[in-house]
């Protein structure tokens, strides 16, 4: 019997190749009890082609080739521990929190990720970027285009978008500034707009940026030489309340607009299509996808009956494909594009957030637990982060509809983004300007409560280790002032 090139399969010789075909219909559990056969069963039943494909299929190490790992059954051994780790983390609240603050005590006016990376945009029209994946706390500040003289104070910043390639920031006097994250502080790309802007849309994968003021949408695109040019300007019959841009599509860059109670599809070719309209029922929230586009629409005048709803319209065909929410409170916020297959996720001013299964059109889940309207919210497939008015943070689990933990500041959530491992909020003041602040623009005094706070949580440190916890309860003993509050408050002397 040749055992190299033969594998037996009872009464049958099977050459290899053909025995490692058949093993490629088997799973873990099925590949862990054909080792037990024999020798040469679990020779095959841990070949590295069977191994590395399980990998692939669950979504671990996509980026990796067969010939970087010595061990693939190890590997997904590792990337399951990690990924129950994290979740269990996730739920119990253990890991770390730092606070990704501007010290010059100026008020922050906006905030956006990307992939880990934070862009924030303070009223002193500074603009600063935070690198959370290598933990870059220096943050850069991203040099802003000087105005005409430069004098006078720079204007505060409205708006900031970023992707994976470009950061984009508006300001309060109409101006815009893109910069590439590759080619440093200086801005690329600038234009100016005669009025303050109402909103600022960045493609997530691309390089358009769409912008809305007074009464025009302008989209600004590079050419493939990289010369800025403008591939569409649209005049809207009402101010525009929300703009994104349509992901991954291909040619010219595809908007759509939320104008009062009108939604525009924008596409640079061709005049605006109006997506939708109905007199006297204003859109409150707005979120696209690849090929649809969520928003929420606010009823009210002759139907007082009719509650509230969202409604989802294929942007190809530019029909309505469902109706869901059936809610008395107004949609407040709604997250489309970062959702899994055929799930929605909505937050209302009912201070419910709301789960919706659109192959069924209807609610999946529900929840109730902050005490204003809820501002912010995201979910992946097993959770839910949502932010209030009232600065309360909140994770659910989906599947059980109960709120695993929270967290308080005290300004509205207006910003909430994560992955496996990390979590990204920001809590934005209404009031840029607030009282008992001084009148002098370089004076730092700024009282710290007023200023807003981006909070920054990673889940992926060990459980056992001892800086595990939050700080609020991770004291070293080791600072020499009384310093009142750097006592370990859950587990004292736990190091003494």
């Amino acid at each position: 019997q040749n055992e190299i090139n033969e594998v037996p399969f009872f009464d049958v010789q099977l050459p290899y190749e053909l025995a490692l075909k058949i093993f490629q219909y088997l799973g873990k559990a099925e590949l862990g009890r054909c080792a037990q056969v024999s020798r040469m069963w679990k020779i095959l039943a841990e070949d590295e082609v069977l191994w590395y494909r399980l990998c692939q299929e669950e979504g671990y190490l996509l980026d990796m080739s067969i010939s970087d790992h010595s061990c693939w059954k190890l590997a997904l051994k590792n990337c399951r521990a990690r990924e129950h780790m994290l979740k269990t983390n996730w739920k119990n609240r253990v890991g770390a929190v730092s606070q990704l603050r501007y010290e010059p005590g100026r008020v922050l006016c906006d905030v956006h990720c990307c992939d880990g990376v934070v862009m924030a945009g303070y009223t002193s029209g500074e603009v600063r970027l935070w690198d959370t994946r290598t933990w870059d706390c220096t943050a850069p500040v991203l040099a802003a285009v000087a105005g005409p003289g430069g004098a006078g104070a720079p204007p505060h910043v409205s708006f900031v978008r970023i992707n994976s390639s470009l950061a984009v920031a508006a300001y309060e006097d109409g101006t815009v500034s893109v910069w590439s994250l590759l080619l440093g502080q200086e801005p690329i790309h600038h234009f100016q707009h005669n009025q303050h802007l109402q909103a600022l849309a960045l493609a997530p994968g691309g390089s358009a940026v769409a912008t809305a003021s007074g009464f025009q949408v302008k989209v600004e695109s590079p050419d493939d030489r990289g010369f800025w040019q403008t591939p569409g300007t649209f005049e809207i019959q009402k101010l525009v309340n929300f703009l994104n841009l349509v992901p991954d599509v291909t040619g010219s860059p595809v908007a759509v607009a939320a104008a009062e109670d009108i939604v525009y599809l924008l596409k640079a070719e061709g005049p605006g299509k109006i997506l939708h309209s109905v007199y006297g029922q204003p859109v409150t929230c707005l979120d696209v996808a690849a090929h649809e586009a969520a928003f929420g629409i606010k009823t009210f005048g002759w139907l007082l009956n009719e509650p509230n709803q969202i409604l989802l319209y294929n942007l190809e065909t530019n029909q309505c494909v469902t109706k869901v929410g059936n809610s008395m409170g107004d949609f407040s916020c709604v997250n489309l594009h970062s959702s899994p297959p055929n799930m929605l996720v909505a937050g209302n001013k009912d201070r419910r957030v709301r789960v919706f299964d659109l192959r069924r059109g209807e609610a999946a889940c529900s929840v109730l637990g902050h005490q204003l309207g809820v501002c912010a919210v995201r979910m992946d497939e097993w959770k839910i982060v949502s932010g209030g008015e009232e600065g309360l943070l909140c994770v659910w689990d989906q599947r059980t509809a109960t709120k695993l933990w929270e967290m308080h500041a005290r300004h509205p959530v207006r910003h909430v983004w994560f992955n496996s491992h990390s979590l990204i909020t920001a809590n934005i003041p209404e009031e840029k300007n607030p009282r008992g602040s001084s009148i002098t623009e370089d004076d730092p005094s700024l009282h710290r409560k007023y200023r807003g706070v981006i909070y920054c949580y990673d889940f992926s440190v060990d459980q056992l280790a001892v800086d595990s916890v939050l700080p609020i309860c991770r004291s070293s003993y080791d600072e020499v002032t009384g310093y009142s509050y750097n006592i370990g408050l859950a587990v004292p002397y736990d190091s003494i």
